[in-house]
């Protein structure tokens, strides 16, 4: 696979919209990656991804096509590679991105993901659902190019940002022995973790610490499903000078009350009500998720977005749904 790659002259590395922790880091290092197999790439962001992120060294070799369209248009027409990380459906890129690629059945399309139900559009993909992120499978990658030692710090520091954000720092049911074994290697290459979790989790603003606060107040439970669910208004938001990426992590606190097995965290965004499910016994909320809202994700994350801006009635029915779903 690697000297295909290398016959091509120019790769785009594509994101899902709302960049996390495993989306920015398995882009940012395959595109260093391809650097130094002397593959010239560029990654497009469908939208801004959280601040915190921005420390990443690599990612500024990324454009985000919401504030870029005409410059995305150009890039696609100049590429003739484009990997998908982190997703297998189109339609995770958003409807403009989705169009571009649809449109370009000229270049090949290389996806690499872990998530389940693949739309399967690529010519060549990897996707292991047992993976416990995309960045797992990006070391594996470059692992089975026999090209680890080309993993220098920037790659392992890109590397190891997707493997403990999306795994919980290593607590969630996907982590395998594989997993810890990749970490273990990046640390040998001399990856410093406490610096990349202080960057991550430890860089809070008062007004996000005093919007946890406040979101932990309203968090509710309803027995008959053993959920525990928190919804935040655009308007509460903004009280707290909310900015992208200071929820992250909400629907977890709701997963950890005693005797609670699924959690839900609703928020409204510019006309959509945007749902984080979580889940650490029997439902599985990926399945929950595509049949109600069209969805999707892991066993025990998932996601998926309502058109609406009625928070209250958006909260009601998904209650109504999940007991419905739980009664199946």
């Amino acid at each position: 696979m690697k000297d295909f790659i290398k016959t091509k002259k120019f790769a785009l590395i594509l994101s899902h919209q709302g960049p996390d922790g495993d989306s920015i880091g398995s882009s940012v290092s395959l595109s260093l990656y391809l650097n130094k197999i002397g593959v010239t790439n560029c990654i497009i962001f469908p939208d801004l991804y959280p601040n915190f992120y921005s420390s990443i060294n690599g990612i500024e070799n990324a454009i985000i096509a919401s504030d870029n369209y005409l410059e995305v248009e150009t890039l696609f027409e100049k590429s003739d590679l484009i990997f998908c990380l982190d997703f297998n459906h189109r339609s995770r890129l958003g409807s403009d991105l989705k169009l571009i690629l649809t449109k370009a059945s000229d270049k090949y399309v290389f996806v690499i993901d872990h998530h389940t139900n693949p739309e399967n559009f690529g010519d060549f993909e990897i996707i292991d659902t047992n993976a416990s992120s995309t960045c797992e499978l990006i070391f594996n990658f470059i692992e089975s190019n026999n090209d680890v030692d080309l993993i220098d710090i920037p790659i392992a520091e890109a590397i190891y940002t997707g493997l403990v954000t999306d795994t919980g720092s290593f607590k969630y049911s996907s982590v395998s022995s594989n997993t810890h074994l990749i970490a273990s290697k990046l640390k040998d290459i001399g990856l410093d973790h406490a610096e990349i979790h202080n960057n991550i989790f430890d860089q809070n603003s008062i007004s996000k610490i005093n919007l946890l606060g406040y979101a932990l107040q309203k968090i509710k439970v309803d027995q008959d499903s053993s959920l525990a669910y928190l919804a935040l208004s655009s308007e509460e938001l903004m009280k707290f000078n909310y900015k992208k990426g200071d929820s992250e992590g909400f629907v977890n606190f709701c997963l950890s009350i005693k005797n609670i097995n699924n959690a839900a965290f609703l928020r409204e965004d510019k006309g959509l009500i945007k749902i984080s499910f979580r889940s650490k016994g029997d439902v599985k909320v990926n399945e929950f998720s595509n049949k109600f809202y069209g969805g999707g994700g892991h066993e025990n994350a998932a996601g998926a977005a309502v058109e609406s801006t009625d928070l209250n009635s958006v909260t009601l029915k998904l209650i109504e749904n999940f007991r419905s779903f739980c009664l199946d």
